[in-house]
């Protein structure tokens, strides 16, 4: 893979007006069941660039007031009312969905975000809703080892130090 792309990702279209990138597959799965919730049934991976990921992070607020990062609540609503882009931690998950004690970053756009990733950032569009399927399959039956050696292969995303320092509590 070229170092200047991201792998692709799950993405959650349209939510409360933001379009979320969902960096964690089994996140991605909880969030939809595996593809089996209501409006939910199909899962596309989208590959972005790099330089528009880091972008969107640069540019994002927390989705939620953290007393130790924000000056206060109200300078805090201020900064998330104008950025193009929110963060939010949610805890991963298992292959049974079940929280782990880690979390997973959820990053959402609007406005100029938005814009920039459909037209700037997206490298390409696959539809892994059959990989959701056979992963689920294999855990509904218990063959877990096999489930795990089919989930897509995700690291720690490694970041300058300062780029996300905004971001964590």
């Amino acid at each position: 893979m070229c170092a200047c792309r991201l792998p692709a990702v799950p993405l959650k279209v349209c939510e409360r007006g933001l379009t979320w990138i969902k960096p964690s597959f089994l996140w991605m799965m909880y969030r939809c069941g595996w593809a089996t919730k209501a409006g939910q049934e199909t899962v596309l991976a989208v590959e972005i660039t790099r330089d528009g990921f880091e972008w969107a992070l640069r540019n994002a607020c927390l989705s939620s007031y953290t007393r130790a990062l924000h000056t206060d609540r109200s300078t805090w609503q201020r900064q998330l009312k104008r950025a193009p882009a929110r963060v939010q931690w949610d805890p991963e998950r298992d292959l049974h969905l079940q929280p782990l004690p880690h979390r997973s970053l959820q990053l959402g756009l609007s406005g100029e975000a938005v814009r920039r990733y459909a037209d700037e950032w997206t490298v390409s569009i696959s539809d892994v809703t059959p990989l959701a399927r056979e992963i689920h399959a294999l855990v509904s039956s218990g063959d877990l080892d096999s489930a795990a050696r089919l989930l897509p292969k995700e690291r720690p995303y490694p970041t300058e130090d300062d780029l996300m320092t905004h971001l964590r509590s």
